[in-house]
């Protein structure tokens, strides 16, 4: 299973729209706190639409009590890592695959990243930009990491609509 993980995370949209690319995309997501907002925010719901109930979340009180026993593939994402995002190889194999994303303003905490040099990447970005928008990271990495491992039972066609909604115009 693919895991997103947000440690302490600030700002409800953000949040809310990574629980709607989980939801969409069959991931769980960790939360771990302090949380910059409550759970129950309006711009979180309003963010997350229809799909915050459908999330599969967990929430931590902290890295330690969300890491401790966990196995997988672990990748963290950071400005200060030392190797691409293009040179992430995800593990097909791997019964857990785990994406962590800092908060906005800081990021993962630097004690964490130290300890995970080798499994630290940096999306590629303008050298001057501070950084991309966290949900956008989420994103970014969610669907990378599908592309590699297959994308299983995801649906490729369109259900809602139908798939010849466009052919009906």
């Amino acid at each position: 299973m693919i895991h997103i993980v947000l440690f302490e995370p600030e700002i409800p949209h953000n949040t809310g729209n990574i629980m709607r690319t989980c939801m969409v995309f069959e991931m769980k997501l960790h939360l771990i706190k302090p949380l910059g907002f409550s759970l129950d925010e309006k711009h979180l719901k309003r963010s997350g639409m229809d799909y915050i109930s459908e999330c599969d979340y967990d929430l931590y009180e902290n890295w330690d009590e969300f890491y401790k026993g966990r196995k997988g593939q672990f990748v963290y994402f950071t400005r200060y890592a030392l190797k691409s995002f293009a040179e992430c190889k995800f593990d097909k194999n791997a019964e857990d695959i785990y994406l962590i994303f800092g908060k906005e303003s800081t990021g993962i905490d630097k004690q964490i990243l130290k300890d995970h040099l080798d499994e630290c990447y940096r999306i590629p970005m303008r050298a001057d930009a501070r950084s991309l928008n966290l949900s956008n990271c989420a994103a970014i990495g969610a669907y990378e990491c599908l592309r590699q491992i297959g994308f299983g039972d995801l649906s490729d066609r369109e259900v809602i609509k139908g798939e010849d909604f466009l052919l009906k115009c």
